[in-house]
């Protein structure tokens, strides 16, 4: 369950995933983004501000991400889907 800064993080993000953060915030973006990078979620661009697809990079440099079947029309959508997959891959908990 998260604390209560982190629940504040949880929802400033979900109202604005794209633009400036708090620096509590930030503080927890910058954590997830240094997590080791196997198995990693992120976007690919397929459709210049269109469409975004998940994927997950494979830990080794060179290597193309894995493109998996979620799409999205729109960039925060994208980005939402993206942070509570690596809320739950870093803290362990789903976040709704």
């Amino acid at each position: 369950m998260p604390n209560e800064v982190e629940a504040r993080c949880i929802e400033e993000f979900r109202k604005t995933p794209i633009g400036h953060h708090s620096k509590e915030l930030q503080v927890i973006l910058n954590e997830m983004r240094g997590q080791p990078m196997e198995d990693k979620y992120c976007l690919v661009c397929t459709k210049p501000n269109r469409e975004w697809q998940l994927a997950k990079t494979t830990g080794v440099r060179g290597k193309p991400v894995k493109i998996l079947s979620k799409k999205f029309t729109r960039l925060e959508d994208a980005e939402w889907y993206v942070f509570k997959q690596r809320w739950k891959q870093s803290r362990g908990e789903t976040i709704r």
